[in-house]
Parts: C-alpha cells; sequence; structure tokens
C-alpha cells in the first residue's frame, strides 16, 4: 500500500477525538481499507482523560500505510476548537474531510466523496456531505444531509427511513454538510473565516463550541453563492452522540438553543432576519413545549437567554446586506421555504413507520 507524503496529500482527513478511545481504531481501521489514497489523516485529541493519547502515541508512530499526525490539546476546545486546530495543520491540502470518530467508512466514501469537487470545473462546490447509515441498522439512513428550516430548525434529511429510499440516492444540492462525515473545498473555508478576538481567525466558530456548528459554516457557504452537494455514493456508518453519550441532554440542549440564536444572528442580514422571525420565534415556542415535556425545557430557556445575552459578541462576523448578494439571499431564502415542507414530510413519514412498528409489536 502506497505511502502519500503528508506535504503532497490533495486531502486531509481530521478526526476530533474526546474520550472516544473505545470507537478510534475501527475508524481508522476503515480508513486503511480506503481505495481513494491521495489522503493524509490529522486526528486531534480533545484533552481525553480515557487512555487515548497512548493510543494515537502507537498509532502516529506505527507502519500501517496511512500518514497520521496526531494533535493533543491540553483542554477540550470543543468540535470547533477541535477543527480549527486541524484545519490549520492541514495546510497543503486541497481538501478538508471532517470525520467522527464514532464512523466507519466504507471503502469508496472517500473516492465518491471527492469526486463532486473533481467534477466541479467551476469550482463552485464547497462541500459535499455523504450517505450516513446507522451503525446498528445498516438498512436505516441517519443523514443524507442536513435541512435547516424557516422555524430556525436544522435537521437529518431521511433519518429513520430505509437506505433504499429512491429520493435519498441521488446526487442533490442540500442546505448544509453534516460535519460528522463532511468535505469542505480549503478555499471556501478561507473564504468564510471568522475574525476572533485573538486575531488568529477561525473556521468554525468557537463561540459555538459544539452543536449546530457546522449549519453555521454552510450558511456563511451559501451567502458566499457556494453551493453544497450531497452525494449518496459516499458511505459511512454511525453511530451518533458517540461523544455527548445521549441524544439529549442538559448540555448538549443548552448549547444548541443558544448557537441556534447565533447562528441566525451572524448569518441573516437585517431584512431577512425580520422577515423569518415570526417564523423563529413560532419555532422557539413549539422547542420549548417540547422539550419541557421531555423534561430539558429549562435547559432550553437558559440556551436561549445565554445567547440573547451575549449575542452581541458575534457582531464583528454578522453579514450584513450587500446588492450584488440579493439573488443568493432569495435563493436561501426559497430554500429554508422548502426544507420547511421537506421536514414536515420526514416528520409524518416518520411518525407512520412508528405506528407500523406498533402494529406489529
Amino acid at each position: 500500500m502506497e505511502l502519500i507524503h503528508a506535504d503532497m496529500a490533495e486531502t486531509a482527513v481530521i478526526i476530533p477525538n474526546y474520550n472516544g478511545l473505545k470507537f478510534m481504531d475501527k475508524c481508522i481501521r476503515a480508513l486503511m481499507r480506503q481505495t481513494y489514497r491521495d489522503f493524509r489523516v490529522i486526528v486531534v485529541d480533545n484533552g481525553s482523560d480515557d487512555g487515548s493519547a497512548g493510543y494515537l502515541k502507537e498509532l502516529e508512530g506505527s507502519d500501517n500505510g496511512l500518514d497520521v499526525c496526531c494533535l493533543f490539546l491540553k483542554e477540550n476546545t470543543g468540535f470547533s476548537g477541535a477543527v480549527n486546530a486541524g484545519i490549520d495543520k492541514a495546510a497543503g491540502s486541497r481538501y478538508i474531510v471532517l470525520l467522527n470518530n464514532d464512523t466507519e467508512a466504507e471503502p469508496d466514501y472517500l473516492k465518491e466523496l471527492i469526486r463532486p469537487f473533481e467534477e466541479d470545473r467551476e469550482e463552485r462546490i464547497a462541500a459535499v456531505t455523504p450517505m450516513m447509515i446507522k451503525m446498528f441498522e445498516p438498512d436505516i439512513l441517519d443523514d443524507a444531509g442536513d435541512g435547516y428550516n424557516l422555524f430556525g430548525w436544522a435537521f437529518q434529511r431521511g433519518v429513520g427511513q430505509p437506505v433504499v429510499t429512491k429520493a435519498f440516492n441521488k446526487t442533490s444540492e442540500v442546505f448544509s454538510a453534516c460535519a460528522g462525515a463532511a468535505a469542505y473545498r480549503l478555499k471556501a473555508l478561507d473564504e468564510i473565516k471568522l475574525v476572533t478576538e485573538d486575531g488568529a481567525g477561525a473556521y468554525f466558530d468557537p463561540m459555538h463550541f459544539a452543536y449546530l456548528e457546522d449549519v453555521d459554516v454552510s450558511f456563511r457557504i451559501r451567502t458566499r453563492g457556494y453551493r453544497i452537494v450531497y452525494a449518496p455514493a459516499s458511505r459511512v456508518l454511525h453511530l451518533g452522540s458517540g461523544t455527548s453519550g445521549s441524544r439529549y441532554n442538559d448540555f448538549k440542549v443548552r448549547l444548541a438553543a443558544r448557537n441556534n440564536i447565533y447562528l441566525n444572528y451572524k448569518n441573516m442580514p437585517v431584512f431577512m432576519l425580520l422577515i423569518n422571525l415570526p417564523w423563529i420565534a413560532a419555532g422557539m415556542v413549539i422547542k420549548q413545549l417540547f422539550f419541557l415535556k421531555a423534561g430539558f425545557g429549562r435547559a432550553y430557556l437558559g440556551g436561549v437567554k445565554e445567547g440573547l445575552k451575549t449575542v452581541g459578541k458575534c457582531r464583528k462576523n454578522k453579514t450584513f446586506f450587500k446588492a450584488a448578494r440579493l439573488m443568493t439571499y432569495i435563493r436561501i431564502e426559497l430554500m429554508l421555504i422548502a426544507d420547511t415542507f421537506f421536514y414536515i414530510r420526514d416528520f409524518v413519514i416518520r411518525q407512520k413507520n412508528k405506528l407500523v412498528k406498533r402494529g406489529r409489536s
């Protein structure tokens, strides 16, 4: 197996890790089996205390056919901090792939993920997102690209539906790439780099720490007129919530609520915020009621309050109206409207599937 020297690798695969020792070996072994070989691996450890450091140091020095570099951060800087460090280290590569440690990529995952970039002569595709499949239910979708609707809700397209569903086996444009396994054109990321207090800049917003940071990046990409593509031939198995440990918990609910405030304020020009504010407000009320019922009402409300209190810190990176981008803003608004209908459609399908399962049991 030919080893690609780090300085020559076209693609850098960045794996953020926080106490994910139990996942890492399966993730790395899947990368060893990739048919696409022009890549290097950068693992960024976020101050783990589960023995990850020992495993990663051994991995870095092993002769396994992969070019592996490991970065060891002193503390947990969140998903945003880890991937920013990885992207900085990836200078010289054309494409950046962000891969969660709780994944197992199929052999053609990277080849099919990079293909849309290589076929894009105008270089207007900034991100490509794969088909993500539930790890222990390999016939069920986990994510077919992410949507974002008028209510201010990010959602996984196709989650819970069969992998063979025709609608999700076609290459298509989506609002957002899921950073759990997506690829980005580094040149496009450089264009949307944020201003930070230390002057270093950042690709993924450190204020987010974790959750919705990928939708934020995708929104910024879209305001520059770039496209984001879903490539179903690129497939990866995903455990889901490998780091957080559960679908909902106080930490996750609070941060997602706070970050949703940041995301909308930063990326919508004032006129777009005014147009969407009634829908966003309605979405927040619905979520508050949902999380009250689920036992996380206080966490959600706390996140909203924190977001409103600290949103002013986002002003230095706010998108302001530019006449030259009017058609871009209109296209984004039309995608929000379309994704509202897609969300409702997927929600109805999930509820029907649940009823069918209950009937069978």
